[in-house]
């Protein structure tokens, strides 16, 4: 473990250990559960009394950022916050529903020739011109997925000369065009990162992501875009709950409503601060 004083020397010395820990837990070298350095150990690392030690420890813990077993020593707290997503909603509403700041970086934005999977997504001719949208997305300025769409050409067109990195597809065809997205299928697996999309997301390349994909459909079962977005593990999961109800499912016991199918975000630190 290497001191951390250099980095921050007009901070208060308790907040440079706090100020260390928030970084070391934003990277995922400290994952939720892991046990911190021991008092005696950060004592040493900073050159610092106990007593300092103890008051970054505390200002850690009132954020909710670790939790402390009497004995034992300090841990990293389960600090990932969850919301709905039973109904159909946007990147932006989901991390400002966890209360998260969402932003996001547009990375590419032109015309291609739509592959043959593309093409089965979006109900198009295989070659035929769609739009590619690559945006990194972002959670209190912190790469949390990176998103890859396909839109056809005709919903593309009234995305021109749109700020694609404050606005999202749902609110300008919703709001302004009254296209409702009324219905998504969604792909779900685990997969590594390639060079380039962990250089986007600021992980090892090879690292696990999760990746889900989604076809989003408006009235007459007319595909509006099909999206490849990959989340990084340490920032998200998604939580699937069931719910039976007898009356209804007496002769088919394994057909079970979504009751819940929930995204639990992990916080993404800004300004040394935690929102949990």
């Amino acid at each position: 473990m290497q001191s951390g004083t250099s980095r921050y020397q007009r901070l208060p010395r308790h907040e440079v250990v706090s100020q260390w820990i928030r970084n070391e837990i934003d990277s995922g070298r400290l994952g939720i559960g892991a046990q911190l350095p021991s008092e005696k150990e950060l004592q040493k690392t900073f050159n610092i009394s106990r007593i300092t030690v103890r008051r970054a420890l505390q200002t850690l813990e009132s954020e909710g950022l670790i939790y402390r077993k009497q004995g034992l020593g300090s841990f990293v707290a389960d600090f990932r916050l969850r919301h709905g997503l039973v109904r159909l909603t946007d990147f932006s509403e989901d991390i400002s529903s966890a209360g998260i700041e969402p932003s996001s970086k547009v990375l590419f934005y032109a015309q291609e020739n739509a592959s043959k999977d593309i093409a089965k997504e979006l109900g198009i001719e295989e070659r035929s011109v769609c739009v590619r949208l690559d945006r990194l997305r972002l959670g209190n300025g912190k790469p949390i997925a990176f998103d890859r769409t396909w839109i056809p050409l005709y919903y593309a067109r009234l995305l021109d000369g749109r700020d694609l990195e404050r606005e999202t597809i749902y609110q300008i065809l919703q709001r302004e065009y009254k296209i409702p997205v009324i219905r998504g299928r969604y792909l779900i697996e685990a997969v590594n990162a390639d060079r380039e999309l962990a250089s986007y997301l600021e992980i090892k390349e090879n690292q696990a992501v999760l990746a889900i994909h989604r076809t989003s459909f408006t009235v007459s079962d007319q595909p509006i875009y099909f999206q490849k977005r990959f989340y990084r593990c340490d920032r998200v999961i998604y939580e699937l709950e069931l719910e039976r109800d007898p009356s209804k499912n007496f002769h088919n016991p394994s057909a079970l409503p979504l009751r819940q199918f929930s995204p639990l975000f992990v916080q993404p630190i800004k300004n040394g601060q935690s929102h949990c």
